[in-house]
């Protein structure tokens, strides 16, 4: 999102100041330690295909979720890759269910087991996922990204809300509001901060649960990337600073991730240009008493080939596209 600094200030000439204004935006967000406790033998090798491509793993965890129990849980998770030449991304949605094969915690106490890959998180933090990742999907991750849900309601509020073209009509149990429920109507409308996060965090109303979740969520990032790059903010000096101040709180990156840098180097992303996917699945299962996605290994593994690869083409060719 700081991309945008660069986009508005350089666009006015102000290259000089969209530098400064962009490292105070920079400072002002956590740093986390990703990769340290990750075994640097065990990662992948990056195709020499694929040298310039990057890889980030976008995380979000919500707290209020009914079905999180135990320690946090990622309930997002994303894999962007950004192609060498930088014309697009695709976004890779991997339920937070799939049930794959965690490696072991570096304390020892968890994991090397088969669960769900949300779990990772809970028993080794943003290091164990991305090894768990790495593990599945053969991508070499290099930046994480982490989402909190409740800073991502005042992200929404700072744009003073997002359009959202509802496909069907629901209502949500688990709603911020204070008796819990929300109804949606079917069609376009404006949401809230709020009223967003509740349709991006819904499951439980939908048959196919985290899948529909998972829809919404991509229909959500579209939204605010394009109420974000309008002209609307991008000319409100007072807008466009609420809103990425909003953004530098609401979320947390790797202590590598150069966020002048990259905001450079993404600064021609737009919902257009942006693919969404969803990791290849062959349905849900259960293992024990555990309701769980599983994996459709073949399919997955001719997608990640092309991920690794840096091959958009074949991405999009062995792909599951969102629905």
């Amino acid at each position: 999102m700081v991309t945008l600094v660069v986009l508005a200030l350089l666009g006015g000439g102000g290259a000089v100041a969209a530098w400064w204004y962009a490292r105070d935006i920079g400072a002002d967000i956590v740093r986390i330690e990703a990769f340290d406790q990750v075994p640097q033998e065990e990662r992948p090798v990056r195709e020499e295909v694929a040298a310039n491509a990057m890889n980030l793993l976008i995380l979000g965890s919500d707290t209020r979720d009914p079905g999180s129990t135990g320690g946090s849980r990622a309930d997002t998770i994303i894999l962007m890759h950004v192609p060498a030449d930088r014309s697009g991304a695709q976004l890779v949605s991997i339920p937070r269910d799939t049930w794959i094969h965690v490696p072991s915690s570096a304390d020892g106490r968890y994991g090397d087991t088969d669960a769900k890959i949300n779990a990772a998180y809970a028993w080794g933090g943003a290091p164990l996922m991305v090894q768990t990742v790495e593990n599945y999907t053969g991508v070499r991750i290099d930046h994480v990204v982490m989402v909190d849900f409740a800073g991502f309601k005042d992200i929404v509020d700072a744009l003073d809300g997002v359009e959202i073209d509802v496909e069907e009509a629901f209502t949500s149990t688990h709603s911020l509001n204070p008796d819990s429920i929300r109804r949606f109507e079917a069609g376009p409308q404006t949401m809230d901060g709020a009223a967003a996060l509740d349709y991006a965090r819904e499951r439980y109303a939908f048959a196919d649960g985290d899948f529909a979740r998972i829809r919404h969520q991509q229909q959500v990032i579209r939204a605010i990337i394009d109420k974000a790059s309008s002209g609307g903010i991008l000319t409100n000096p007072g807008r466009l600073n609420a809103f990425l101040r909003a953004t530098a709180d609401a979320v947390a990156v790797d202590d590598t991730l150069n966020i002048v840098g990259v905001a450079t180097d993404l600064r021609h992303l737009r919902s257009g240009n942006l693919s969404f996917y969803t990791s290849p699945t062959s349905g849900t299962g259960m293992r024990g008493d555990q309701s769980v996605v599983l994996p459709d290994t073949a399919r997955a593994e001719a997608f990640y080939d092309a991920v690794r690869r840096d091959d958009t083409a074949a991405i999009a060719a062995t792909g599951t596209a969102a629905g």
